[in-house]
């Protein structure tokens, strides 16, 4: 995994305070987000490091341990990503990473994660380097921690677990036994409670919140703006016996919206008297009413456009559009003089056969 400077990414010195650090990341994801530049490449790789770099840099406990690792955090995420789905469970007091993410040291399970902002996925479990690391009752941390036991530091030297870091590997350590370390006798990371959250088209614009009942306790789960149907919100911890809740929401269907992503459509019924002579239309959003110029001669299924009238973009800045498809309702029952008056009207209005 090559080492990035997030500073770099974002512009910004190392010196760079959290509000020039949020100030440069919007600035830049606004210049590069992908409905922006749709179908540039090198754009969709730019935003992905500003959020990245932003995720990183935004958090001051992240940010300080990239800056006290440098070039080694690519080489900890990278050791770390090796280690795949599979679990490893060591016990004991805390460990020297307690606190850093991916290196939990309670004693319960320890589980890697890295992500990006748009990643709802958790990695869960070492490779066969961290078991040899941390797992084993002859690995260095947890020698360290029996000396910590008997009164000595149990703190092991950072600069020696990244010597053996990048000296290693992942997935080349060997065991107490001398061969090669093996998953066996590993244990698999708890699967995540699921529970399910129905929402109608206007909680999910405005965000929201649902009580779930996981293990026989009801836990309220605030349900954030944009969701869409399939989308996934993860509660650390609370899915019982440590596991993480996975909310997945649905979305209910709307007599008035269609949605597509983040656009809204709806269908606008307009009379023949504004068709042929123009006029304003006041027209309902999910933010509120607002009113629609009608060109004269606007032709029945004329589609407009009414930018950022549309659904919060989930995890991203800024709304998507709303379609307005108009259809011209043409007068019934008319009497004998108005459809006298419309054929003398007719008959003056030149139209070209259309078919």
């Amino acid at each position: 995994m090559e080492y990035k400077d997030y500073y770099k990414v974002l512009g910004v010195p190392r010196t760079a305070s959290q509000a020039d650090i949020k100030k440069a990341y919007r600035k830049l994801a606004r210049q590069h987000h992908p409905d922006v530049k749709p179908g540039d490449k090198k754009a969709e790789r730019a935003f992905k490091d500003l959020n990245e770099a932003n995720t990183v840099l935004s958090d001051p406990d992240k940010r300080k341990r990239y800056d006290m690792l440098g070039a080694d955090w690519a080489a900890f995420s990278q050791a770390a990503d090796a280690g795949g789905r599979r679990g490893a469970r060591p016990s004991g007091p805390a460990g020297p990473f307690t606190g850093f993410e991916g290196f939990g040291g309670d004693g319960g399970g320890v589980r890697y994660e890295f992500r990006t902002t748009g990643d709802t996925g958790d990695l869960g479990g070492f490779s066969d380097f961290f078991r040899m690391m941390f797992g084993d009752e002859d690995s260095p941390i947890a020698a360290s921690q029996r000396r910590g036991a008997r009164g000595a530091t149990a703190t092991a030297d950072l600069d020696d677990v990244l010597a053996q870091l990048r000296m290693g590997g992942a997935g080349t350590a060997t065991g107490r036994r001398g061969g090669s370390a093996s998953s066996s006798g590993t244990r698999p990371a708890l699967p995540s409670a699921e529970a399910t959250a129905e929402l109608s088209l206007e909680e999910a614009f405005h965000g929201t919140s649902r009580i779930v009942e996981v293990d026989g306790k009801r836990l309220e789960v605030k349900i954030p703006r944009g969701v869409d149907s399939g989308s996934r919100i993860r509660v650390k911890g609370r899915g019982g016996d440590g596991r993480d809740l996975l909310v997945v929401t649905r979305i209910r269907s709307h007599p008035t919206f269609t949605r597509r992503g983040a656009d809204l459509e709806r269908e606008l019924p307009i009379t023949l008297h504004e068709a042929l002579l123009g006029g304003e239309v006041h027209v309902t959003t999910l933010k509120g009413r607002v009113l629609l110029k009608i060109p004269a001669g606007t032709q029945n299924g004329r589609m407009f456009r009414l930018k950022g009238q549309g659904m919060p973009r989930f995890n991203a800045e800024g709304n998507g559009d709303l379609y307005v498809r108009v259809r011209v309702v043409l007068p019934i029952d008319m009497p004998d003089e108005a459809k006298e008056a419309a054929r003398r009207f007719l008959d003056l209005v030149p139209q070209p056969d259309p078919r």
